[in-house]
């Protein structure tokens, strides 16, 4: 039995002290692959740097709602070179994690629209698809998409669990990828958004060191605990966990367009 973690922050801080022993223990792991996404200019490059070191780690490239500048000519150079890092890094399968956060960054939406618009163009143009983050933002977030139409789709990451959101992002054309939150024993409809997502739309995340599930909440969170995602869809869709994770990895195959 394998998983695929989609989305994951190895490059974080948090790992600083102990990054190439939990890269280890993630290898030697049930763990296949993981993506570590990229969030700004320098963590897609140290994303970028993690894939070329380790075969199994792939990357993304993105400016995050989060870590948008204050100015268009900021923000232009650092989509140039976004642009430039993801053209010429086979191992950069999408762009991302970009979207809308109006819960951290409540002054700058603008900015922000720009920037997730401006990043869909570049994923058009290198036949990428996207991965979003969004928050408190899910109306602009699903009117940028449908004004903005992404070719290659791409991941709702850490997917709110919102049905409205999330029957709207199936309709055009995302995977929902679910994490920690999926089990925590506070979140009342995390079963309900789970049953409504089609098999062959799934993925699961960490989104380490952030996010800890059911049994470890609270604790720095790594690659490994994305079986327990797996193990709360199978529970809700009555499914052995074998098949979910087997579900799962086709599907972040597929979509990441990853071959091996």
């Amino acid at each position: 039995m394998e998983f695929f973690d989609s989305h994951a922050h190895i490059n974080d801080e948090h790992f600083n002290q102990d990054r190439e022993e939990i890269i280890k223990e993630i290898r030697n792991s049930e763990i296949s692959n993981f993506i570590n996404a990229g969030y700004s200019l320098e963590g897609t490059i140290q994303s970028i740097e993690l894939s070329k070191k380790y075969d199994f780690i792939y990357a993304t490239a993105g400016i995050s709602p989060n870590d948008v500048p204050q100015t268009d000519e900021e923000l232009w150079k650092m989509l140039t070179q976004i642009e430039y890092l993801a053209k010429n890094n086979s191992k950069v399968v999408a762009i991302g994690e970009i979207g809308l956060d109006y819960y951290w960054n409540t002054e700058n939406k603008e900015m922000q629209k720009k920037a997730f618009i401006k990043q869909i163009e570049i994923a058009n143009k290198l036949e990428l698809p996207i991965v979003i983050h969004t928050r408190e933002a899910i109306m602009d977030t699903l009117e940028i998409l449908k004004k903005n139409i992404v070719k290659e789709k791409g991941v709702f990451h850490c997917c709110p669990l919102n049905r409205e959101l999330v029957k709207e992002a199936l309709k055009l054309g995302f995977y929902i990828s679910f994490a920690g939150p999926i089990t925590f024993k506070n979140s009342k409809n995390a079963s309900e958004i789970i049953s409504i997502v089609p098999d062959e739309k799934m993925l699961i995340e960490t989104d380490s060191p952030y996010l800890s599930p059911e049994p470890n909440r609270g604790k720095r969170n790594d690659c490994r605990n994305v079986k327990y995602m797996a193990k709360k869809i199978a529970e809700v869709k009555g499914k052995n966990i074998e098949k979910i994770a087997k579900i799962t990895t086709e599907n972040a195959k597929k979509i990441f367009k990853i071959n091996d």
